[in-house]
């Protein structure tokens, strides 16, 4: 595990500035906005019924494949977005979050004091929980599921206060990450290409 206060950045900036919004499917929005706005606290921002013909007319571009369906957005902190479709109910199964192509869980950082005050919540509301456990790079995390069967789970990082950096907390040096890479393969040029921009100390 990287020491609690090393914080440390890599040379190559992503083109990316970041996730806009995660879309994830309920077939419940009303039980969907009960969890995230009052227990969680992520505030509904953005309501609307996909247009028609994006369903299943010719104009999808990867919707699910409904027509009127609802596509609710709630604000999940540092300007992004967590959205949900709201699926016809009992059409579709719940997925396996361990399956290919499916998403395992979705992590959410806090600093310490909301952390505490979110386990709180959680707590008071009922809902199951595992942690709080240590996960590697000075960070604490606790693990949950909403009301349809997402896995989620909150993050605070030690020494961060409310300066939280996830990256500059997670970013090994070089040879850290060598150290597991060379599990996968021996190619050294391909090595080298996917950490030169690692740093070379701590």
């Amino acid at each position: 595990m990287n020491p609690p206060t090393t914080r440390l950045r890599h040379t190559a900036p992503p083109l990316s500035r970041g996730i806009h919004h995660l879309a994830l499917n309920t077939e419940d929005m009303k039980a969907t906005m009960d969890f995230y706005g009052r227990v969680l606290g992520m505030p509904l921002v953005h309501a609307l019924k996909v247009p028609p013909g994006v369903g299943v007319g010719p104009g999808n571009r990867g919707n699910p494949p409904f027509e009127n369906l609802r596509h609710y957005f709630f604000d999940a902190g540092g300007d992004t977005l967590l959205a949900f479709f709201e699926m016809p109910k009992g059409v579709k199964q719940t997925g396996d979050r361990n399956a290919l192509a499916a998403m395992q869980h979705c992590a959410f950082t806090l600093t310490q004091e909301r952390f505490n005050q979110m386990l709180e919540r959680l707590r008071d509301a009922g809902v199951a929980t595992v942690g709080p456990i240590p996960v590697g790079a000075g960070t604490w995390s606790v693990y949950f599921i909403d009301p349809n069967g997402i896995r989620l789970e909150f993050c605070w990082q030690e020494d961060d206060g409310a300066d939280v950096r996830v990256l500059e907390r997670w970013t090994q040096t070089r040879e850290e990450a060598l150290a597991e890479l060379r599990t996968l393969s021996q190619d050294e040029a391909w090595l080298d290409h996917a950490t030169r921009h690692l740093p070379a100390t701590r």
